[in-house]
This record gives structure tokens, C-alpha cells and sequence, in this order.
């Protein structure tokens, strides 16, 4: 062996010996860290800021390892458990992601996070026999007819169309989607406090749904003018089929149903008078 060769192992085992010194050294540094501070564990951070009631997805979250004893009390470890909720604070990056600071959607959250992006939340008001005798809850879907009076003085008449298809209903008065479904009022003397369960409520008189701008524009329109005349009907929940274009439903078209047929006009514009015949009597046609 030359000179050159005893060199190189000479090198090689003293570096494998340094790398054995430095292991050797961590392992005894990390021995001394865990008994101090506790074994690392798996913990849920902030990956970026997560502003105050903004809905967590999983690309704002890093999962990272801590110590024990750094790691607080309510801190979450499964990601699953966080996305979808709400934060109640704002959280910066790189903070540990509490239970404490997130909220499920509902009533503390209010109903703005449950309203779909570019659309909005409208109430409507409704009594038993517009809103399907109150029978409707949160997370139903409807569809919205309304009844409009068409053209002016003796040629006008009412037509009922569909407005709107496969409604999301967000709120039946303060009964919220994905919310605990009471509310506490005091009672009448304001001396105790009473729990209404919202899920048997039947005393709203109000609806909130979801719809694009258009269609909010279009039923505040109909408010402002006949609030009355927007009826609701309940779709089965696994109905989402757009229902066929139907024509407008009028006197004719519901008198044609029922096997009714639209009296006759003279040249007045006026039904003609049906004659009444008395049995054995010859009709008078001449008007005598």
C-alpha cells in the first residue's frame, strides 16, 4: 500500500469516526432535549394568515413536529377536523391551530359564509299557504312561482309563472342552516328565560334563500309592488332536475284543465247569455 492509499483510508475512517462523534453527540443532545421539554409530536399549524372569519381549507394548514411541552393544550393534529370550519380570530402564519379559535358554521358565524360566492341571501315573507304550511326547514329546496297581473283596465289578467328553480333555503326566520336549532326568550313576566326549539317552529313568517344579483333585483321588485303574490313549493331533496318550461297558467289555461270552455264573446266583446229552454217551449231566438 503507498503512501497515497494509506492517506485516503486514514481520512475516510476518521471522517466516518467525526460523523460517528457527531451522531453519537445529537442522539445525546436530543436524549437531554426530550427529557427537558418532552418527545417531539405532530402538531397543525398556520401556514399563511388566516384572517377572522374565513373558512379554513387545507392550504392554509402545514402539519410540523414540536416539543411536548411546546405544544398547547387545544392544538389540532388532523387536518380534517379544522377544514370547513370558521376561525373566530384572526391567526397568524406559523401559530398553532387551536379548537378554541374555530367555529362551525352557524349562528355565531352568522349566514354570510353559508351564502355561495356570487350569489346573495334574500328574505321573502311567506304565511301557511305560500310557504307550504310552514312546513319548509333549512337546507329544503324550492321553487318560486309568482302570480302577476298582465296588461291594463279590461284586458288585463293574471298569469302565474316560474320565477325560480331549485332554491336553497338558508334560514326560516332565525332558524340558520347548519345551526343549533333554539333560541332562548324571556317570558312574559321577563323574569325566566324559555328555550324554543327552532326545528318545530312554526311561527316565522319569513324565508331567506340564496339567489344570483338578477334575481334578487327581480324579487325585490315583486316586494315592493305585491309582495304577496311569490308561493313557494318543496322539492324532494334528491330532485335537482331544472323543471321543464311550462307556459304561463292563466283563466284559460286552468279552465281547459278542468274541461271548462271560455264562454263565447258577441260583438260587444261581452259572453253571450245562455237561452234557457223550458222543457216543451220552442226557443225564442229572436229576442221576443
Amino acid at each position: 500500500m503507498n503512501n497515497e492509499s494509506r492517506t485516503l483510508w486514514i481520512s475516510l475512517i476518521a471522517g466516518l469516526f467525526a460523523a460517528f462523534l457527531l451522531y453519537s453527540y445529537s442522539q445525546e443532545k436530543k436524549a437531554e432535549y426530550d427529557k427537558q421539554y418532552g418527545a417531539t409530536e405532530s402538531v397543525m399549524i398556520a401556514r399563511v394568515d388566516i384572517p377572522e372569519l374565513r373558512t379554513v381549507d387545507d392550504t392554509m394548514l402545514e402539519i410540523v413536529q414540536r416539543p411536548h411541552d411546546f405544544i398547547e393544550p387545544s392544538a389540532l393534529a388532523n387536518p380534517d377536523v379544522a377544514i370547513g370550519q370558521v376561525s373566530a380570530v384572526p391567526i397568524k402564519k406559523g401559530e398553532q391551530i387551536l379548537s378554541t379559535k374555530l367555529l362551525h358554521p352557524g349562528p355565531d358565524t352568522g349566514i354570510a359564509l353559508q351564502v355561495a360566492p356570487e350569489k346573495r341571501a334574500i328574505t321573502i315573507p311567506i304565511d301557511d299557504i305560500r310557504g307550504v304550511a310552514k312546513l319548509i326547514r333549512p337546507g329544503d329546496r324550492v321553487d318560486l312561482y309568482a302570480a302577476l297581473e298582465i296588461g291594463k283596465g279590461l284586458s288585463s289578467r293574471r298569469e302565474v309563472s316560474v320565477l325560480m328553480s331549485d332554491v336553497p333555503i338558508l334560514a326560516t326566520g332565525l332558524n340558520i342552516m347548519n345551526s343549533i336549532p333554539r333560541v332562548f326568550e324571556m317570558d312574559a313576566n321577563g323574569k325566566d328565560m324559555t328555550q324554543i326549539n327552532l326545528a318545530t317552529d312554526t311561527k316565522y313568517t319569513t324565508v331567506t334563500i340564496e339567489a344570483t344579483p338578477k334575481e334578487a333585483q327581480d324579487l325585490i321588485y315583486l316586494m315592493s309592488a305585491t309582495p304577496g303574490n311569490i308561493f313557494l313549493t318543496l322539492r324532494n331533496p334528491n330532485d335537482r332536475k331544472p323543471p321543464p318550461r311550462m307556459p304561463s297558467s292563466g283563466a284559460e289555461s286552468v279552465q281547459s284543465r278542468v274541461g271548462i270552455q271560455p264562454e263565447p264573446a258577441n260583438a260587444g266583446g261581452f259572453p253571450q247569455q245562455q237561452i234557457r229552454q223550458v222543457p216543451g217551449q220552442v226557443p225564442n231566438t229572436n229576442g221576443r
